[in-house]
């Protein structure tokens, strides 16, 4: 079993895919993954649901939970792996190394570090190019609760991807992980662009997230720039990672510079 959309994917990269018997919610890539039994979402785990598909081994990124249930499993005599999570270039590396090692194909996983590595080399110095001066500012959005504005702080996917992708998290340096914002913070982080991750269904349109009163007077709803990503492909630091820099660093400057709206 599976837990954790980037782990899915090391799988699938690693080739090693026929060996799943199930995985949990957050991994819908590739698509032969969303064939396999679903155990749920991975922060809200049922032992008795993973234990239900007779799984030899479980690999679970580093987030994984609640603790109880992570205990359940880990007591029930199956072989467990946990897989550190990060932010970064090494971080990848890494999860591609332990679930190589885990699934005894230590030759496979070095080649993916190769290429993945090479990959993520390139679109980061890519980004890198861009002058400090012409960054843009990003106000990552994770949702809207009770008219509070749930927002990205350092050490976290969305403020790592923010910074491969040659462009300032809006809120750096004043918090940690995501944390819900002061109208007053919001309008001190003067953002250019405000994103928000794609949920069939669910979140707010364009023009509920632009009349927030503080949104509303920001650098970003005076351009109208709303930005809507895949949160797995951005937020995952898989193997994907690469081109997720790319897409974003397009998004955010595009040809002319400007926010595709």
């Amino acid at each position: 079993v599976a837990i954790g959309g980037a782990v899915t994917e090391i799988v699938y990269a690693l080739g090693e895919g026929g060996r799943l018997v199930a995985r949990d919610s957050t991994s819908t890539f590739p698509e032969e993954a969303v064939k396999l039994p679903d155990v749920g979402y991975m922060r809200q785990l049922s032992p008795e649901g993973v234990i239900a598909v007779n799984p030899t081994a479980i690999l679970a990124v580093e987030g994984s939970g609640p603790p109880d249930a992570l205990a359940v499993l880990k007591s029930a005599g199956i072989p467990f792996e946990t897989v550190p999570e990060g932010y970064d270039r090494a971080a990848i590396l890494k999860k591609i190394d332990i679930v190589g090692k885990f699934l005894g194909v230590e030759d496979k996983a070095k080649a993916l570090e190769a290429q993945v590595g090479a990959d993520l080399d390139a679109a980061i110095a890519d980004a890198a190019k861009r002058p400090e001066n012409e960054r843009k500012r990003v106000l990552f959005v994770l949702s809207f609760q009770n008219g509070k504005v749930m927002a990205a702080g350092g050490h976290t996917a969305a403020d790592g991807i923010i910074g491969l992708a040659g462009a300032v998290n809006a809120t750096e340096g004043t918090f940690d992980g995501y944390k819900p914002l002061t109208d007053e913070a919001i309008i001190e982080a003067k953002p250019d662009v405000v994103m928000v991750m794609t949920r069939p269904g669910a979140g707010s349109t364009d023009e509920e997230v632009l009349a927030h009163p503080a949104i509303s007077v920001t650098p970003a709803a005076a351009n109208k720039a709303i930005l809507r990503m895949n949160s797995l492909h951005l937020l995952g630091f898989g193997p994907r990672t690469a081109s997720a820099i790319r897409d974003l660093n397009k998004e955010l400057y595009g040809k002319s510079g400007n926010v595709s709206q």
